[in-house]
């Protein structure tokens, strides 16, 4: 089983939404924090693995990881 991780750059992240807006599960995945207006993702047992929402951030914000060794150190990154 794959361990999946989704990284964000709270840095180059904008809270435009287009990863939520893009994602089939967004509403299930992704929220935007009216506080501090960055995208956080979570419940990702209902990720697709897609990465569209990665592809579709236009700040470059998102990084998805995807690796069954993850824990072991060994990344596999994965960012359109």
């Amino acid at each position: 089983m794959f361990e999946l991780k989704i990284i964000i750059d709270e840095d180059k992240c904008t809270g435009c939404g287009e990863c939520r807006e893009a994602c089939p599960k967004g509403g299930k995945i992704w929220t935007i924090d009216r506080k501090t207006g960055k995208a956080a993702a979570s419940n990702l047992e209902f990720c697709h693995q897609c990465i569209i929402c990665a592809s579709k951030c236009p700040e470059g914000a998102i990084r998805i990881i995807r690796d069954d060794n993850y824990e072991k150190g060994s990344e596999n990154e994965e960012n359109p």
